[in-house]
């Protein structure tokens, strides 16, 4: 009679109660209100894919979040994916391409939130690891890299965007810029390739070299306005042969000096200038 009672008042409030066999586990569905929008919305920039992360929403009701994109800031977002975690990968994107994101909270009366407020936006690049450059002295066809064509070259080539030299007396390795149009600067000791998402406004070396630590990420501004960073990983100090590290390098070409280190049709879209207003469009 009690549970009875108690349903009649959810009823008349608008509220469903979700029941599992354990009459203490009780979610509480709001039938007219939808839930709060995910915040905290960032991406990681990754090789032909971009990984989106948020905050919980911390309503009891929650069931799962829905991932949305667009190719501008406030154009038509369409839905591509939905999850039950914090995180979503899209691997359906173009290398040098900027995708624009947004994410839904959807609870289980199926009510839908607002978009998330943050404008999020990532451009994927490509990317490459344990690539080996050695001393431009000993070895000076292999000391060059060209990050646009991801080949090793001689320090000296038109198209080497950095290399390496080592130093006996110091006993150490550098990287030099290979000229004057290209900036590179050491952004300290990094735990990871991902840590360092976005190249720097200013702080680039003024003397177009750095010293090569290993852990520690650098940041490259090519002459032709591309992004890149490399981690060095291994240097051979004591032999004075070698230095490896892992790269990515920003491809876009319809938009030069992104910093950021066409898809099918989708079942349901909606105008991003809407996303203050609880009228959101699903068009199927």
């Amino acid at each position: 009679m009690k549970k009875a009672a108690i349903i009649l008042v959810a009823m008349v409030l608008g509220i469903a109660l979700v029941g599992c066999e354990d009459d203490h586990d009780v979610v509480y569905v709001d039938v007219d209100n939808p839930p709060a929008p995910p915040q905290g919305v960032f991406s990681v920039t990754g090789d032909e894919q971009v990984s989106l992360y948020w905050l919980p929403v911390r309503e009891d009701d929650v069931d799962y979040y829905r991932v949305w994109w667009s190719d501008e800031l406030d154009g038509l977002y369409e839905a591509f994916g939905t999850t039950e975690d914090l995180y979503y990968v899209d691997t359906d994107v173009d290398n040098g391409t900027t995708y624009y994101y947004a994410v839904t909270a959807v609870d289980l009366g199926g009510n839908e939130s607002e978009l998330s407020y943050e404008n999020v936006y990532d451009t994927p690049r490509p990317e490459g690891l344990n690539q080996s450059l050695f001393d431009f002295v000993v070895f000076p066809d292999d000391a060059g890299f060209d990050l646009s064509a991801a080949n090793v070259v001689p320090h000296n080539s038109a198209s080497a965007d950095f290399y390496v030299e080592y130093d006996a007396g110091l006993e150490t390795f550098f990287l030099n810029v290979a000229d004057e149009d290209t900036d590179i600067q050491d952004m300290g000791y990094t735990g990871d390739f991902d840590e360092i998402t976005y190249a720097p406004a200013d702080g680039w070396s003024y003397v177009g070299w750095v010293e090569v630590i290993e852990g520690h990420t650098y940041v490259i501004w090519t002459g032709d306005d591309h992004f890149a960073k490399i981690r060095v990983t291994y240097a051979d100090y004591d032999n004075d042969d070698n230095i490896i590290f892992d790269w990515a390098y920003q491809t876009s070409t319809v938009d030069p000096g992104r910093m950021e280190l066409s898809r099918p049709q989708r079942d349901e879209y909606i105008l991003r200038s809407d996303i203050r207003s609880r009228e959101m469009l699903l068009v199927k």
